[in-house]
């Protein structure tokens, strides 16, 4: 039986494969009746950007786990290469692409939410965010609604 009755997630990276664990956590959690809350911040927002989050990519520089040298890395085409091979192998496994999960997870009762701060920062509006963002919260509106959450941070 799982004991776990709320998550909150907290989306701070924009690559790919920073972004997919915090929807993939989400998601499986919303499976699991767990009531879920994705936050995303800084460069996260790009996730939920309408012009952006189509266009995730891999980031093949400094990225240990992708186990080439960061020189090889910075070859031009590498990072296009690495996200072209990695939506791939999502597609094989039928993980939908970043809009559509995000519209599943809202979909079944997730919650997710953007970053005032952040949005100030960037000079972003609400306007600019895909439909299934429910708000624009301040750290602190955040964690009020994440009272008695796990909280995750990516």
């Amino acid at each position: 039986m799982i004991s776990i009755k709320k998550v909150s997630i907290i989306v701070s990276r924009g690559s790919l494969e920073e972004v997919y664990p915090a929807l993939i956590m989400a998601n499986g959690a919303r499976m699991e009746g767990i009531e879920a809350n994705l936050f995303f911040t800084f460069f996260g927002l790009d996730a939920i950007e309408r012009k952006k989050m189509e266009h995730l990519k891999v980031a093949t520089v400094g990225n240990p786990a992708m186990h080439i040298p960061t020189v090889i890395g910075m070859i031009p085409g590498m990072s296009a290469f690495a996200t072209k091979k990695m939506k791939g192998e999502m597609e094989k496994l039928d993980i939908p692409p970043v809009g559509e999960f995000l519209e599943m997870i809202h979909d079944s009762g997730g919650k997710i939410y953007a970053c005032r701060a952040a949005m100030d920062m960037f000079h972003l509006k609400k306007d600019d965010l895909c439909e299934c963002v429910d708000e624009v919260l301040t750290i602190g509106e955040f964690y009020e609604r994440s009272a008695g959450s796990q909280i995750i941070f990516t």
